[in-house]
């Protein structure tokens, strides 16, 4: 009948579009790049033999542990992607010899807080991304992910009052800027700048 959608298509609001084989393939390549980019990154050291490694690691986390499709909808950016991986990398450095200075203060006994962090895009791809950059970066951990609700719960060494739980909660919110302007679509970088209230309208 004329009046039938496409089988292709979704039917009903809010049901998830149907990936083709091209998007989950590439959807898959940019999972394993990340994946390669991690492992790097746990080894502190890019060679030849690690980047081929990581591709074979990669590779076997996608197989035996396939993902649920996350489909990447947004545009690489050159420019915000040098942003992203310079800051991080100073990031590293800095976090790496606060971790040290703290670890060899002598007395000094170091208090941990948990801070929930409500992102302002609330993708899967989004919340992996900013998880496992927050991940790796030194003093900081993931506890737990709120999917439903797009927040993420993290773990921060040497707390010594509320402005150092207001500063790491600004932190990780940086961070999803970065990556999302690196990576995402120009819905989801409007959605950057959009008031708690706002956000709840625009899922």
């Amino acid at each position: 009948m004329t009046g039938d959608p496409p089988p292709d298509r979704p039917t009903a609001a809010g049901e998830p579009p149907t990936v083709s084989r091209g998007e989950r393939r590439r959807d898959q390549a940019v999972a394993l790049g990340w994946l390669v980019v991690a492992w790097l990154l746990l080894w502190g050291d890019v060679s030849w033999g690690n980047l081929l490694t990581g591709l074979v690691v990669g590779a076997a986390v996608l197989y035996f542990f396939p993902l649920p499709p996350v489909t990447f909808g947004g545009r690489l950016r050159p420019g915000p992607l040098l942003v992203f991986a310079g800051t991080f990398v100073a990031e590293l450095v800095s976090a790496s010899v606060h971790v040290a200075a703290v670890a060899l203060r002598p007395g000094y006994r170091p208090r941990g807080g948990i801070i929930a962090v409500p992102l302002r895009v609330r993708t899967d791809l989004n919340l992996t991304l900013t998880a496992e950059v927050i991940s790796l970066v030194p003093g900081t951990l993931i506890l737990d992910v709120d999917r439903a609700r797009g927040v993420l719960y993290v773990h921060v060494l040497d707390v010594r009052g509320p402005d150092d739980l207001a500063g790491s909660r600004d932190r990780v919110l940086v961070i999803e800027r970065r990556i999302v302007r690196a990576v995402g679509s120009p819905t989801e970088v409007r959605q950057l700048d959009l008031e708690p209230v706002e956000r709840r309208n625009h899922p």
